[in-house]
C-alpha cells in the first residue's frame, strides 16, 4: 500500500491525516449538525480530536436511518426529516437514475447499538481485527440476521471503530455517509449502519470475501492466490465501472484516492465470476466543480504515488485526477509491481515516473509483464492495456480519457482475452537467461496480513 498522507493548506496549525486503513476499507456516519448549535464550518475549520467534540457545549443532531432489504430509501428521523447537512446533494421525489445504479434521496442506513456491534466482533477482539489505519481498526463480526429483518443465524459484517483521538476522522467519517450512504451500484461497497453512543463512533459494512486486490497483486503466502489474466481485466472493468458511475451523476463526485487497497473483491468461489470488485473508503470524496468551472481546490490529501501531479503540485482537483490513479492501478495489475516500492532501485521508487518507455515499447513491455503471469495473456490485448495506462497517465488532465471511454476500452480489450496465449517452451537456460535480464521486479518485502475472507 501507498503511503498515506496529507497537508494542512487549510489550516497551517493543524496536521492532517487520510485517516485510511492498510486494507483500504471504507467508513462513515449519517449526521445533521443543527445550525443554531454547531456547524459543519466548525468541524472544517476548527478540528479538534473527537473526544473533545464531545466535551463541548454544543450538541450535534443524529439523523436515525432504517434499513431496508430494496434499493428504496426508508428513513425515520430522531429530530427531524431533512438530509445531512453536509452531502452536497439535493433531495428529489425519487432516485436519480444513473445506469447500473443509483443516487438515493436519503441514506438508507441502520443504527447499531454498541452492545450488539461488541458482541458481534467478540468484545473487539485483537484476533477479529482485519485492519487498521489512521481513522481506527476494522474488526471482522457476525450480525444477527434478525435485526437486519431477514430470518437465518447471522451475517458476517466489517465493523469499523473510529479513533477518538483522530484529527480528520470526524470529517471523513461524515463524508463516508454522506456518499456512500446514497450511492447504490454493483462496484461501490455497501455500507449497512452506524453506532453513536457517547464517544464510540462505529460503522457496519458488507463482508467482502476477498480481501484487497493490493493483497491479491503484492501479498506472499500460501494464502494469497496469483490472480488469471482474464480475472485481472475483468476487475479493472468493474473498478473503472464504479469510477465512471461517480463522475456520471448529476453532480460528479470525485472519488480521490483510487489505489489496489481501496477496491475489494467479493466473492465466495474461485471462479471468474466470483472476482467482483468494489470500491470502498469514501472518506475523502468531494463533489466535483460546477459547470462554470474546471476544478475544485482542496487541501491536498491522498496517497503517495497514486495521486495526480496537477493536484499534488497546485491542490486543483479534476474530474480527471482520478483517471490518473486509475492509470497507476493499471499498470500495477498487468506488472505486478507497486505504485511506490522504496525497495527497487534508485530512480524506480514511484512507478509512474519511470514506467512510460516501457509501456510505449512493445519489447520492453514484455520485460515488466508479471512474472506470476507465467506468459499467459494475449500480447495484443496487454499493448492495449498499456496504451489505454499511458493515456491514463498524461501530465495535463485534459488529454486523459474519461472513465466512461476508458470502460469502453477495457471491454473491447476484453474480447482479446478469450485464449490467452500459452508461452512457448523454453529451455531451462533460456528461462535463467530471461530472468536475468529483467532487474525490473524488485517486489517490496511487505506482506500484508492474511487477508482470507478480509472485508479491506
Amino acid at each position: 500500500m501507498g503511503n498515506c498522507w496529507g497537508s494542512s493548506a487549510d489550516n497551517p496549525t493543524t496536521t492532517s491525516t487520510t485517516g485510511h486503513l492498510s486494507s483500504g476499507i471504507g467508513v462513515g456516519v449519517v449526521q445533521e449538525l443543527n445550525p443554531e448549535l454547531v456547524s459543519a464550518e466548525d468541524l472544517n475549520t476548527n478540528p479538534l480530536p473527537l473526544h473533545q467534540w464531545f466535551s463541548q457545549p454544543k450538541k450535534i443532531q443524529l439523523m436515525c436511518f432504517v434499513v431496508t432489504t430494496s434499493n428504496t430509501a426508508s428513513y425515520s428521523t430522531s429530530r427531524g426529516s431533512n438530509i445531512s447537512r453536509g452531502s452536497g446533494f439535493s433531495a428529489s421525489s425519487g432516485d436519480e437514475a444513473v445506469p447500473n445504479g443509483q443516487i438515493l434521496p436519503a441514506p438508507n442506513l441502520r443504527i447499531f447499538s454498541f452492545a450488539e456491534l461488541k458482541t458481534a466482533t467478540k468484545n473487539f477482539r485483537p484476533d477479529m481485527v482485519l485492519g487498521e489505519g489512521g481513522f481506527g481498526k476494522v474488526f471482522k463480526g457476525w450480525i444477527d440476521e434478525k435485526a437486519l429483518g431477514k430470518s437465518g443465524t447471522a451475517t458476517l459484517v466489517a465493523v469499523k471503530k473510529l479513533n477518538s483521538e483522530s484529527l480528520q476522522g470526524f470529517e471523513e467519517w461524515q463524508s463516508e455517509v454522506n456518499f456512500l450512504g446514497r450511492l447504490s451500484h454493483p462496484h461501490l461497497v455497501r455500507l449497512l449502519g452506524y453506532c453513536w453512543e457517547d464517544k464510540e463512533l462505529l460503522l457496519v459494512y458488507e463482508f467482502m470475501q476477498k480481501g484487497s486486490l493490493e493483497n491479491h497483486l503484492f501479498g506472499r503466502g500460501s494464502s494469497v492466490q496469483s490472480l488469471e489474466w482474464n480475472i485481472r481485466i475483468k476487475i479493472a472493468i468493474g473498478a473503472a465501472k464504479g469510477l465512471s458511475f461517480l463522475h456520471s451523476s448529476d453532480k460528479k463526485v470525485i472519488y480521490r484516492d483510487f489505489k489496489a487497497s481501496n477496491i475489494l473483491l467479493d466473492g465466495l468461489l474461485v471462479t471468474l465470476q466470483s472476482y467482483t470488485p468494489k470500491l470502498s473508503d469514501f472518506g475523502l470524496a468531494k463533489l466535483g466543480p460546477s459547470a462554470s468551472q474546471s476544478h475544485v481546490t482542496t487541501r491536498v490529501m491522498g496517497t503517495y504515488g497514486y495521486a495526480a501531479p496537477e493536484y499534488v503540485a497546485t491542490g486543483h482537483l479534476y474530474v480527471k485526477s482520478d483517471v490518473y490513479g486509475f492509470g497507476v492501478v493499471l499498470v500495477e495489475i498487468v506488472t505486478g509491481l507497486r505504485a511506490l516500492d522504496p525497495n527497487r532501485p534508485s530512480g524506480q521508487h514511484n512507478l509512474s515516473e519511470w514506467i512510460k518507455p516501457y509501456l510505449s515499447d512493445r519489447r520492453k513491455l514484455k520485460s515488466i509483464m508479471d512474472n506470476r503471469l507465467e506468459g499467459k495473456y494475449p500480447s495484443k490485448a496487454a499493448v492495449r492495456i498499456a496504451q489505454l495506462a499511458l493515456k491514463c497517465l498524461e501530465p495535463e488532465p485534459k488529454y486523459r480519457p474519461s472513465m466512461k471511454e476508458v470502460v469502453e476500452t477495457l471491454e473491447q480489450i476484453e474480447s482479446i482475452n478469450d485464449n490467452p496465449k500459452e508461452p512457448r517452451n523454453r529451455t531451462a537456460r533460456q528461462t535463467t537467461r530471461r530472468h536475468r535480464q529483467q532487474p525490473l521486479h524488485h517486489r517490496s518485502p511487505l506482506a500484508p496480513k492474511n487477508e482470507t475472507g478480509r472485508a479491506n
